[in-house]
């Protein structure tokens, strides 16, 4: 392994290991691949404002893989909003089990994401380009919804309810990673949604508060 991100590898490991995460063979690898490929895109295309190589390891990486414990394993998981296939690729590349529909409406962040898909063979990856709430359920490869629906810093809870409820098989959740917590818009919530659980994330490497709510139809 060769790259910005090679004198990160052992933080990325260590961080994966205080989230409790065992690495299948291959997934530190194919994680920093990621990784490589987004600092390599972000030079011209300007996919995420994060540009030092460690803080891709902790503000993407391990920030994403954070929400792992608490996403109840689903067959299928939306990624809504994905940008450059945040949290969506790396729950992928850790759950290869798990098919992950990404849903982004920016071409060049797009084309990031298909061309992630091709280098590092994700099979359970599909990259759509549209919005949200122009997609029917029927529409996902599925054909039914998705069992889990997340998203990343993507809208207000009330927004991301009503651009993506739509995409959640009957008993499946709402997943919103946020920062600090959201209590105004927790009170906002709309009728007929029910704000399951909150949980405080502890990211390895990263002081800043994050916080996954799990939400659910009443």
């Amino acid at each position: 392994m060769s790259g910005a991100l090679e004198p990160h590898a052992r933080a990325l490991a260590d961080g994966m290991a205080a989230l409790g995460i065992a690495p299948a063979p291959g997934l530190l690898a194919r994680l920093l691949a990621f990784g490589e490929l987004l600092l390599k895109w972000n030079r011209v295309y300007n996919l995420t404002a994060i540009r030092e190589p460690g803080e891709v390891v902790t503000h993407h990486l391990l920030d994403a893989l954070a929400v792992l414990p608490w996403i109840e394993d689903p067959r299928t998981l939306a990624d809504v909003g994905s940008g450059a296939g945040l949290p969506g690729i790396v729950l992928a590349l850790a759950r290869p089990a798990m098919m992950v529909y990404s849903i982004e409406a920016v071409g060049k962040k797009v084309s990031f994401q298909q061309q992630v898909k091709i280098e590092l063979k994700l099979e359970n990856l599909v990259v759509i380009q549209r919005r949200a709430e122009a997609i029917r359920p029927a529409e996902l490869p599925g054909g039914s919804g998705a069992e889990g629906v997340i998203s990343r810093a993507f809208s207000s809870l009330a927004d991301f309810v009503r651009l993506a409820g739509h995409l959640v098989e009957a008993g499946g959740a709402l997943y919103a990673m946020k920062g600090a917590r959201p209590e105004a818009e927790m009170a906002a919530l709309p009728a007929g949604w029910l704000l399951e659980a909150v949980r405080t994330l502890t990211v390895p490497g990263l002081e800043a508060r994050r916080h996954l709510l799990s939400i659910r139809r009443k």
